[in-house]
């Protein structure tokens, strides 16, 4: 097996993939049996998530826990064929999002309810995705000073890059849709709910005039609708298929041994992670609503989130979630989804920012006075819309934030941290989706666009 067909191409040179390749398709068996027996998908998600975990420690240990886990022949050939299972099914989901997002927000404007309200809905939802994110931020900036992250820290540059940086009302403008085509081919959602916002409103002030030329139009955009997601119905029931590769896949080719370098960073990053998520839940309760409700409502977002590390990718199954489970309308749903999913990260542009960035202010021996913490406050509350959508927007995050302080020059002293990034990303992403349905939620129960009884359904 030594041939360029099995090195190169192929990528199977040894017993140990095929064997591991073999377990994951019984575990896929096992999955399915269990949806012929009508096991519920939050039940089939909770246990792909132990499955993977385990599978991903077993191949951990049948390489003898590596350092590198990637440089290990077999772990490398198997992080490529459980990588078409995983990055295959978040193909298949980011297929869906500019399409839906298009189509459903035309919808919503040119019907009744939300689309008389638009402004009223963005000036709320932005509202409180940005205080959230300040919340997130400040909680950040707490951890990272109580557990003293980088006071006294070895300065070591690593091999990181600062990115180039645009300003604010530079990276604004790039957000305008001047090409909406050219947004939808490059998967950049605020551009296209503009381009959307604007053509809902269009056919909805020509209605009264031209409704009978309108109407084809119309019922295809309620047609496509329903074919869409008639779609997403058919992709999220392989979901936990997808989680057990994702998940073992991303815990055998990262390994343990990276988190021993920053395990002091971690574990404030995790508990910042968790007081933001309780925050979360009280604002579910003073809603009048059950924090235990929602979490089972919103479980297979949050499952889906947590594993493919993609708030944008796990789009459809959040709007799915809370119009099916959490009884929100369809187009609050789909509005407010959109938007979270490309701004107001809790916890990338929150937590995570704010953390790097004080850690590196501590480094360096910058003072984290009240002047710091305010302009980290206001750079990150501004970059969370700023910058959402784009590739490696956390990289381009931290270069912001830290280049705003004063900081910009030390970007490298953070290569610690992006070793174990996508490690951190999953908690991350899960509080990043979770801060979306927060305000989902609240926001559409402001505007009585959620239905109690379809939220508190024992299902």
């Amino acid at each position: 097996m030594n041939s360029p067909f099995f090195t190169e191409f192929l990528y199977f040179t040894e017993l140990r993939t095929g064997l591991f390749i073999g377990l994951l398709i019984g575990l896929f068996v096992l999955v399915r049996l269990l949806a012929k027996r009508e096991v519920n998908l939050p039940t089939q998600m909770l246990l792909a998530t132990f499955i993977g975990l385990g599978l991903g420690v077993a191949i951990l240990a049948t390489g003898g826990f590596p350092d590198a886990p990637t440089d290990v022949r077999f772990i490398a050939e198997i992080n490529v064929w459980y990588g078409l299972v995983a990055d295959g099914f978040m193909s298949l989901l980011r297929m869906l999002v500019i399409p839906l997002v298009l189509v459903s927000i035309i919808r919503v404007i040119i019907q009744t309810g939300v689309g008389a309200n638009l402004g009223k809905l963005t000036a709320r939802t932005v509202g409180m995705l940005i205080a959230t994110t300040v919340v997130a931020a400040l909680i950040g900036i707490s951890m990272t000073q109580l557990f003293q992250i980088g006071v006294n820290a070895d300065m070591v540059y690593g091999d990181s890059e600062i990115r180039e940086i645009s300003t604010i009302a530079s990276t604004f403008l790039n957000l305008l849709p001047d090409n909406p085509f050219g947004a939808m081919a490059e998967g950049t959602v605020i551009p296209v709910i503009i381009f959307a916002v604007f053509v809902g409103a269009a056919i909805k002030s020509q209605m009264k005039k031209h409704a009978e030329i309108l109407k084809p139009f119309t019922d295809f955009i309620e047609a496509f609708y329903h074919i869409i997601m008639g779609v997403a119905d058919i992709i999220i029931k392989w979901m936990p298929y997808a989680v057990i590769a994702l998940l073992a896949n991303t815990l055998a080719s990262r390994g343990f041994a990276v988190f021993t370098e920053v395990l002091g960073f971690a574990i404030a990053f995790v508990l910042a992670i968790l007081a933001m998520f309780a925050i979360h839940l009280i604002i579910i309760s003073f809603n009048g609503l059950s924090p235990l409700q929602y979490m089972k409502n919103v479980s297979n977002a949050l499952v889906l989130g947590f594993t493919s590390r993609s708030s944008l990718g796990t789009l459809p199954v959040t709007i799915k979630s809370l119009t099916t489970k959490a009884g929100l309308d369809q187009g609050t749903a789909t509005f407010i989804g959109s938007l979270g999913a490309n701004g107001g990260m809790n916890g990338s542009a929150g937590i995570y920012s704010a953390m790097v960035t004080t850690m590196i202010a501590n480094m360096v021996g910058h003072p984290v006075d009240l002047t710091f913490i305010l302009m980290l406050v206001l750079v990150i509350s501004l970059s969370s819309f700023g910058i959402a959508g784009i590739p490696g927007a956390i990289t381009l995050t931290i270069s912001i934030t830290l280049s705003a302080v004063g900081l910009g020059e030390f970007f490298p002293l953070m290569a610690a941290v992006l070793a174990i990034d996508p490690l951190l990303d999953m908690p991350r992403t899960f509080l990043n989706i979770n801060g979306t349905t927060t305000t989902a939620i609240t926001v559409g129960k402001s505007m009585n666009q959620l239905d109690t009884q379809v939220f508190n359904a024992k299902t």
